[in-house]
């Protein structure tokens, strides 16, 4: 079994209202991810109203890359308006199931911030 390196974060809506701008930037952002170089895997859930995403790198770099991607930085910047949540990222050995993901960011998981 080979590490991987897992991110999940969680983002909660602020209001219903921003719905629609919350899956106009968590769509392109999620098809950039399951693209995006030394991805392994890339999938979205919402578990008692948090909206998901767990993905799994070749490297913690490879993930680091994405994040300067376009459409990640385009919903980074607009997601603290419309929500709020955690990120947590940590080797794995192989692949999380997205029950043992969620464990460990319930435990683990930090406040999602933008940084400037």
């Amino acid at each position: 079994m080979s590490r991987v390196y897992v991110s999940i974060t969680g983002l909660q809506l602020r209001a219903i209202w921003h719905a629609p701008r919350f899956w106009t930037l968590a769509m392109p952002a999620m098809a950039a991810a399951q693209t995006a170089p030394g991805n392994l895997s890339a999938s979205a859930r919402t578990v008692s109203g948090v909206h998901h995403t767990l993905t799994t790198w070749d490297s913690a770099a490879a993930m680091r890359a994405y994040l300067t991607s376009d459409s990640h930085r385009r919903a980074v910047a607009a997601f603290p308006r419309i929500a709020e949540g955690k990120t947590h990222g940590y080797w794995s050995d192989g692949h999380p199931t997205w029950d043992d993901a969620l464990d460990h960011w319930a435990a683990h998981g930090r406040v999602y911030r933008v940084r400037g």
